[in-house]
């Protein structure tokens, strides 16, 4: 017999996401649907040491849903990647009479929620980041939004750059993950799109693109360029020395992590906060939400970090087909 779940706790952590709010919203009212108390754990897992703890009700989330960020906050944890900082962790949820808690981040927070869960401290984690780099699951939560705030940014610098002739880097978030790249390099008609899984540094393949395109009449020339790749600025130098065209280079940097998130976003982030509750309730622990070929599934914790992620080979290749 499951043991009954009398109060969740929940937390955000690593980078936020827009929709995160959204999360916490559901998670919050769907827990006092079900006759549960809820706290909220400020900053993370380094508010959660520091006791941080806080009572939530139905007003607590109220026009919550549509702002940014995470009302939550949120913080980086070093403490917690250690054993010590676990136990101490698990021991104040304990303290606090948190039966059951909701992790809203990526995979290093779903480390930290099976850290508790093999502690005794019943874990569901959320996939909230704007890289879509959560292996399990189709959909991140912010993704959504930050894709759309990085094509609202590159069609205005495109006006510009088609204003001036010129080439345009621009750089959008993405340290490990060329998601973000590729969605707005399609979505923005880019010439050329940059991702860490698949660059090889050819540089002078761009140098190349770019004067024949000037040749053909093209009055501008897009770049989209991940994070993980960078040095946006020196291979805006490097492009303009080698073609005499003025090349600039434009870092939208964590623009993309804030503003109103999406109706997409706001949707799927309180299903999967609702469903988080409902599989604390089961009695379920070690459980990570996703969405996957059109479903809300969940994974074993350990299962969902295993996985394998990449770029989707027909999605590059029909990047490739449509860049000129």
């Amino acid at each position: 017999m499951a043991k009954e779940v009398k109060t969740i706790g929940v937390l955000t952590s690593g980078g936020d996401a827009p929709g995160m709010n959204a999360a916490i919203r559901a998670v919050v009212r769907t827990a006092i649907n079900k006759g549960m108390s809820v706290k909220g754990i400020m900053r993370g897992y380094a508010g959660l040491l520091q006791e941080e703890i806080v009572d939530m009700d139905g007003t607590s989330v109220a026009d919550t849903i549509g702002r940014g960020g995470t009302i939550l906050y949120t913080a980086r944890c070093p403490e917690f990647m250690m054993e010590e900082g676990q136990k101490k962790g698990a021991d104040i949820c304990r303290k606090h009479g948190i039966d059951g808690l909701v992790v809203i981040g990526g995979d290093g927070s779903y480390r930290g929620a099976g850290k508790l869960s093999a502690l005794g401290i019943n874990t569901v984690g959320l996939p909230g980041t704007i890289d879509l780099d959560i292996a399990c699951t189709d959909y991140t939560i912010g993704f959504d939004t930050a894709i759309n705030t990085a094509m609202e940014a590159i069609d205005k610098v495109r006006d510009t750059s088609t204003s001036h002739e010129r080439c345009s880097i621009i750089e959008v978030m993405g340290r490990h993950a060329g998601y973000i790249a590729l969605w707005c390099g399609i979505a923005n008609g880019a010439e050329d799109i940059l991702l860490p899984e698949r660059y090889d540094g050819n540089e002078q393949m761009l140098i190349n693109r770019i004067i024949e395109n000037r040749k053909r009449g093209k009055k501008h020339h897009i770049i989209i360029n991940a994070e993980g790749i960078g040095h946006s600025a020196s291979m805006a130098r490097r492009i303009e020395a080698a073609t005499g065209i003025e090349t600039r280079a434009t870092i939208l940097g964590y623009m993309q992590r804030g503003g109103a998130p999406t109706c997409k976003d706001r949707m799927y982030a309180s299903i999967m906060g609702a469903k988080a509750v409902e599989l604390l309730c089961m009695g379920k622990t070690n459980r990570v939400v996703a969405h996957k070929h059109g479903e809300f599934l969940d994974f074993d914790i350990q299962e969902a970090l295993n996985m394998k992620k990449d770029i989707p080979e027909d999605q590059y290749e029909i990047s490739k087909m449509l860049v000129r």
